[in-house]
């Protein structure tokens, strides 16, 4: 397919700032917000019939005018029925120094850590034009912690050594105290981070630190949702992939097959395995949650359609046409035109139908992004 193929006209009032909530003004004038991860909208596409729903039904059975919200999630499966979920964990990647001398800030959104001895990580900074080999950032006036420069990987990324000396246990928590949420840019470029930003970008089952991105499709899931589905009877498998910016990657070819994604790590152990296989092996639904959990589940799964244990790295590029070898049912955000996100959604559900499903959410005024409303694809 093209890269043209995936371009559509997304209003800018279309992409969420924030998550679900409400708002309640206090006595004294003030106004507190109290997020509801699972009360944004979900579009439910059934991909055999090629039928969409946006609304909740009556008793009879009828479209009532109530659009479906995304703790209805729980009328779609039934005891056995296996969700995957991706617990990769969100750090605070996104610091801000000055440059020695000069004083200029600096945006320092740190990728990963090389060395724990050395103190070495993989950064992108900003402004890149500004950051040279030798130059010194300092983070906090008159605070011990200080970074060198000491290699360039790309036009905007740099290797930085931490000059601060101390158990490593300590220094990331020192390190982490300086960064904020990683919000992606088009939210930044509109607001401020917030304080509740860093418990709101982050699933509620996040456990395994190393994404610098939140696996947003599981943004979704309350406390409250996951224990109603728990008793539902609905298992679920949990595995790790440490989102990177990858997927965030301007495409630059349009011949989808000639496009390379960035690498990134996941790791699926036998207990995942054993919950997924079960389920399959007794004819349940296997539902992925998130572009993320999807790329790891294909890049996994063996030729008997069974999923395998597996630690490494997956560069896995979903585009349609597509022949999946696991999950029958995912659920998905509304993403941004010409994404490898969008694109692997329309592989999963059809590439006509997907479209046709952006097309209504632009018109109903669904909102887009991490912070945006939910779509479910299901094999009926």
């Amino acid at each position: 397919m093209k890269l043209s193929q995936f371009r559509f006209k997304m209003p800018v009032e279309c992409l969420a700032l924030e998550p679900p909530h409400k708002v309640f003004e206090n006595e004294d004038g003030t106004v507190d917000k109290v997020y509801r991860r699972d009360e944004c909208r979900m579009m439910v596409i059934h991909r055999k019939s090629e039928t969409i729903d946006m609304y909740a039904k009556d008793a009879e059975g009828k479209d009532t005018d109530q659009f479906l919200l995304f703790r209805d999630i729980i009328n779609y499966f039934d005891d056995g029925d296996v969700m995957v979920l991706n617990d990769s964990k969100v750090f605070p990647a996104r610091l801000f120094g000055t440059k020695e001398k000069t004083d200029a800030k600096i945006e320092v959104f740190l990728l990963r850590e090389l060395n724990e001895d050395l103190r070495l990580w993989d950064v992108l900074v900003e402004p890149a034009r500004k950051i040279r080999i030798g130059n010194k950032l300092f983070f906090e006036e008159d605070g011990p912690m200080v970074a060198e420069v000491i290699d360039n990987t790309t036009s905007r990324g740099r290797t930085l050594r931490f000059l601060y000396d101390c158990p490593h246990d300590e220094f990331k928590r020192e390190l982490y105290a300086l960064g904020s949420a990683p919000l992606p840019r088009y939210i930044i470029n509109q607001r401020d981070v917030m304080p509740e930003d860093t418990e709101n970008f982050q699933t509620i089952y996040a456990k395994n630190e190393g994404a610098v991105t939140a696996p947003a499709a599981g943004l979704h899931f309350s406390r409250e949702l996951m224990k109603r589905l728990e008793i539902r009877g609905v298992n679920f498998s949990f595995l790790t992939v440490h989102c990177g910016l990858g997927t965030f990657d301007t495409i630059e070819v349009e011949d989808l097959t000639k496009h390379k994604m960035s690498s990134e790590q996941m790791i699926i152990n036998a207990e995942a395995c054993q919950v997924v296989n079960k389920a399959r092996k007794e004819g349940h639904h296997i539902c992925v949650v998130g572009v993320s959990a999807l790329r790891a589940c294909e890049t996994a799964v063996g030729t008997d359609g069974m999923l395998k244990e597996f630690e490494g790295w997956t560069n896995r590029f979903i585009f349609p046409p597509y022949d999946f070898g696991l999950a029958d049912s995912m659920v998905a955000n509304f993403y941004h035109p010409e994404s490898t996100m969008l694109m692997a959604t329309a592989a999963f559900g059809g590439y006509d139908l997907v479209m046709k499903a952006y097309d209504l959410a632009v018109e109903k005024g669904y909102k887009f992004g991490c912070y945006g409303d939910a779509m479910l694809i299901l094999d009926d």
